[in-house]
């Protein structure tokens, strides 16, 4: 409320000096001068006329920057800047009018604005212009009073004149490229009309079809005569686009549209704010690289080559049909066939390896058919591949414009529109792939966007790195709760860390009565804004936690039971408390990606793997082992089982540096090395242990079983994994049951129940 009203005020002030100033008049009365005795001309009055006049008076017409000053300061302080911020503000605002009286008094001693007369200088301003006149020249004084009323406008406002020209050059850049483009195309398309035209004339003298299996036959023109004057359409027919004839093939120019095109500066403004803040700033677009502005036309002539060559060669191998459209895209162009009637789906799968034998290409993909039409996709690789770079997905519209503080940028689909994925919506993510497929410069990008999109209070991270050369780069960032993670028993702590936080975080839930993390948050916020009691702190925010593990299989080998059992708990129950799990792997075997640990990961991404039974490993589906490589990847979106080619975005090591060291200087990481820490058994003795109140159960069970395990407890008395384990640590203090002993099963000391009672 002290904040409001103080913001409030200053506002005040900005528009009173303002509407003073611009209606000040010579004339009127004020300290300086008496003035006449008829109407005050001032809008405030007597009162505004004295104002502006001491103002003027004193600092000239630098006391214009004063509405504007006050303004600036009204907004940042609205904005809960630090004082440091503000006393910038501050003593810029002091250089900028006194550097402005000055200098204008250089050039004219009185100046006309708005109709009236004004000292340019004023009382402070006169005796500097005086000063440099006397001991400089008038070149000298312009040169020096300019450089202070440059540093003064740069420390009040904030502005950065060399971000400003940087990002002036870029946009300048980007419509060349883009003007580029269009007279390319334009030149294209005339191109085809002059051939068009020559086609034309040659119908004259006999018109050519292609004959599907056969030669051209030479059919005679038709009699003008014959030729009937066509019926108005009907009213319906008129928005119907008419569909290509037969032997036509339909080339689609691939430009992304208007909403998901990469703008040259996203979420955030052409000037840079260089002010102190008490808050962390995101990674600036700047620390990335552009991608190659040369872009280069659609060859229609090679595609049209290409899309009989494919007709031929199917038609060679018996499947009769046409290539109806033709989509380029950056790494991959896909060619939508139409099979003859009667042409059965698996004739044309079974011939991927003899098309790409044809085609002379590395490895094609045979999507049949594709969803929402009745064509079948072959998609071969351009013979030029595009690289796609993470600034034009982290720049693209749908990536700037999507709400989640847990977006990920992908890359981009096959036709080159960016695509984002919301891990909030996953809610978990399953990588796999062989090695040197783009599986780590993924997660780069992965976490990378987190960074681009989310502040430490919002976003926490936990990074397990058996490889310890991965992640280990990001040790030290303010997003990270503990170090980054390369001991593995560590790793299972931390597993287990997470699934208490998960129960935690769901009596908070139950006590609030709300259903997820974004309602609980909600609920806070409006706490916040209420006035509460004297003495009663109110209740904090709850952020994200994103789990990053690099590769599954290390850990799987430590403690697969323990892993697999926290994985599991976790991607079953931790969605709507805001934990959300992101797993990679390079060697997706049924004993790494094991039947549970599948079924709670539906969301799956696959890079190129040796074979077709890694590939249903992972995606339950072919197709993964047909994959280029270097980023080319296949999405299993939520809710669907229909694949996505995406071809990952690049992002070098020289950027995440950048990225890594602009967040390392802002803020240190607030550790909790209590996560890595194993859970502590409970100490004491027989009185002042706590028991569980289904501790009897579960010893009549292990001793009827004989078999003794966290996991077996946990089934069979349906409660959670550290009640289960609390009840094992009290079994092994009571001595019924025997230590832990790695991979062996507990020993069972007690094989009656009866003996304890």
């Amino acid at each position: 409320m002290r904040r409001e009203l103080v913001s409030l005020l200053l506002i005040f002030i900005v528009i009173f000096s303002l509407i003073s100033l611009v209606t000040y008049s010579p004339a009127d009365p004020s300290i300086h001068h008496a003035g006449h005795v008829g109407e005050v001309e001032n809008f405030f009055g007597l009162f505004g006329a004295h104002v502006a006049g001491f103002l003027i008076g004193l600092f000239g017409l630098g006391a214009f920057w004063i509405p504007v000053l006050f303004l600036i300061a009204s907004i940042e302080f609205f904005k809960n800047r630090s004082g440091q911020a503000l006393a910038i503000i501050g003593c810029g605002g002091i250089l900028l009018v006194v550097a402005t009286g000055s200098l204008v008094s250089l050039f004219h001693e009185t100046s006309t604005l708005f109709g009236n007369s004004y000292p340019s200088g004023g009382m402070i301003g006169l005796p500097i212009q005086s000063f440099f006149l006397e001991y400089s020249n008038w070149t000298g004084g312009i040169v020096i009073l300019s450089f202070f009323l440059l540093v003064g406008f740069i420390l009040s406002t904030g502005v950065s004149l060399v971000a400003v020209i940087r990002n002036l050059w870029k946009l300048g850049v980007a419509v060349a490229g883009r003007m580029n483009y269009f007279m390319t195309a334009m030149i294209q398309r005339w191109k085809i009309r002059k051939q068009h035209k020559k086609s034309l004339r040659k119908e004259k003298q006999g018109v050519h079809l292609p004959m599907v299996g056969g030669k051209n036959r030479e059919i005679d023109p038709l009699p003008e005569k014959t030729l009937s004057k066509p019926e108005p359409l009907e009213k319906d027919d008129r928005n119907r686009h008419p569909e290509p004839a037969r032997g036509d093939i339909l080339i689609k120019e691939t430009l992304p549209p208007k909403h998901l095109r990469s703008v040259p500066i996203p979420r955030q403004q052409v000037f840079e704010s260089m002010r102190f803040d008490s808050g962390i700033k995101l990674p600036s677009i700047d620390f990335l690289k552009d991608a190659d502005i040369t872009i280069s036309a659609v060859d229609h002539e090679n595609l049209l080559a290409m899309s009989r060559l494919l007709e031929q060669k199917l038609d060679d191998f018996g499947v009769k049909g046409k290539i109806v459209t033709v989509l380029p895209g950056p790494v991959v162009t896909r060619f939508e066939f139409e099979p003859a009637p009667g042409i059965k789906i698996n004739k044309v799968v079974n011939l991927t390896d003899d098309l790409a034998l044809a085609l002379r290409a590395i490895s094609i993909r045979i999507i049949a058919p594709i969803p929402g039409k009745a064509a079948i996709g072959v998609e071969v690789p351009n013979a030029r591949r595009e690289i796609v770079v993470f600034k034009d997905v982290v720049a693209s519209q749908v990536f700037d414009k999507s709400k989640s503080r847990l977006t990920l940028a992908m890359g981009k689909d096959i036709v080159g529109n960016p695509v984002v994925a919301d891990l909030e919506n996953m809610p978990h993510l399953l990588i796999a792939g062989a090695t040197g497929t783009g599986k780590s410069v993924a997660l780069n990008t992965m976490i990378c966007s987190l960074l681009y999109k989310s502040t430490p209070e919002e976003v926490k991270l936990i990074m397990i790195d058996p490889k310890r050369i991965e992640l280990s780069m990001y040790d030290g960032i303010p997003h990270l709760i503990t170090p980054v993670v390369t001991d593995m028993k560590k790793a299972t702590n931390a597993l287990f860390w997470a699934v208490r936080e998960m129960e935690r975080r769901y009596m908070l839930l139950s006590e609030s009565r709300v259903r997820n993390i974004r309602q609980y948050n909600r609920k806070i916020e409006k706490e916040a804004e209420e006035e509460r009691p004297d003495g009663e702190t109110p209740r904090e925010k709850l952020p994200y936690v994103v789990i990053v593990i690099d590769e599954l299989a290390d850990l799987m080998m430590v403690s697969s039971r323990d892993v697999e059992v926290s994985l599991t708990r976790l991607a079953q129950m931790a969605r709507a408390s805001g934990i959300h799990l992101i797993l990679a792997t390079q060697r997706p075997s049924v004993d790494v990606l094991t039947g549970v640990i599948k079924a709670n990961f539906p969301t799956r991404l696959s890079f190129q793997v040796s074979s077709k039974t890694d590939s249903r490993t992972i995606i339950d589906a072919n197709g993964a082992e047909t994959l280029l490589g270097n980023g080319d990847m296949l999405f299993l979106p939520p809710g669907t089982a229909k694949l996505q080619r995406i071809h990952g975005a690049y992002i070098s090591e020289e950027e995440l540096t950048k990225i890594i060291e602009f967040l390392k200087a802002q803020m240190p990481p607030d550790y909790n090395h209590a996560i890595l820490e194993a859970p502590e058994k409970e100490s004491g003795n027989g009185d002042d242990r706590e028991y569980d109140d289904r501790y009897d159960e579960a010893v009549a069970l292990v001793s009827r079983t004989g078999q003794a395990s966290i996991s077996m407890i946990q089934r069979h008395l349906r409660i959670g994994y550290n009640r289960a384990a609390r009840i094992i640590e009290i079994m092994e203090q009571e001595g019924v049951v025997g230590p832990s002993d790695g991979v062996k099963a507990r020993e069972v000391l007690v094989k009656n129940y009866d003996d304890m009672q």
